[in-house]
């Protein structure tokens, strides 16, 4: 019984461990998934006056993050950006442990000062991939906190990595030269039509875009089927609003892209090129 119980608990080990050494694997359209190997590393800490109280009605941090193998640009690359979406204090901390000290330190310091307060702080946040192939590596990354006040605040960012070459991938390196103004062109026909907007709508009642014209930003992921930008709370919208997802697919921007990137093969996949 000894010997069948030490069985299963290796099976069920090997199932749920790292990625290390994970051989490559080809989805149905060819192309190849998880050609870098990764394992997942966890931050869970609880504040001391947790006791027996559930993670979800006590101050807890959570910090969740993929650590690449002999991949350290990204790995730090990863690390910095979970430092910087709620940063405690005016300069972000040298680590993931130093920021999870710190917030607990923060509610110990607001129970001092309101021993009676029922109220408790919450620190979600983590990194995760959500798309690798043989040339690119898409990660999200995001969480959300809550120190007092009305409410928390949350968000979502991404990564796209060149695993190559070590190095993020921009809508620069993609699209060729001077594409800004025809992509957001086509985005804002998009967006508008997501929004149940008209051609010559107003943006100036509901939206928060500067000198209320549309604009992109910074924030996408480069998916399979086009590119996916997120506007997270109180960007273009009220808080109440919550995030607004906008894609453009390939086959809409495919004059814009270049021939030879990282999102060449899934231009060819979607587009009919």
């Amino acid at each position: 019984m000894m010997r069948v119980t030490s069985l299963l608990l290796l099976i069920v080990l090997g199932l749920s461990s790292c990625e290390w050494g994970a051989p490559a694997k080809k989805d149905p359209n060819g192309v190849f998934r998880d050609t870098l190997a990764y394992a997942y590393q966890t931050i869970h800490e609880r504040a001391a006056d947790c006791g027996n109280k559930p993670d979800s009605s006590c101050t807890v941090v959570k910090i969740s993050y993929p650590q690449f193998k002999d991949k350290h640009v990204l790995n730090d690359t990863i690390k910095h950006k979970l430092l910087n979406i709620f940063m405690l204090g005016e300069n972000p901390d040298t680590s993931l442990n130093a920021l999870a000290a710190k917030f607990l330190k923060s509610y110990t310091a607001f129970k001092k000062d309101d021993p009676r307060t029922q109220m408790f702080f919450t620190l979600d946040t983590y990194a995760k991939v959500i798309g690798q192939d043989s040339a690119l590596v898409t990660l999200e990354y995001g969480g959300y906190t809550f120190q007092g006040g009305a409410h928390g605040a949350s968000f979502t960012g991404f990564i796209n990595w060149d695993g190559k070459t070590d190095k993020n991938v921009t809508l620069d390196d993609i699209m060729v030269s001077g594409y800004q103004p025809e992509l957001a062109k086509i985005a804002e026909k998009i967006f508008r039509k997501d929004e149940k907007l008209s051609d010559t709508s107003s943006l100036a009642r509901d939206y928060f875009f500067k000198d209320n014209k549309f604009a992109l930003n910074e924030n996408y992921s480069i998916t399979p089927l086009g590119i996916r930008f997120v506007y997270n709370q109180y960007e273009i919208k009220p808080y109440a609003a919550g995030q607004t997802e906008l894609i453009l697919p390939y086959s809409q921007i495919k004059k814009l892209m270049r021939p030879q990137s990282v999102a060449s093969q899934y231009i060819h996949k979607n587009a009919g090129i």
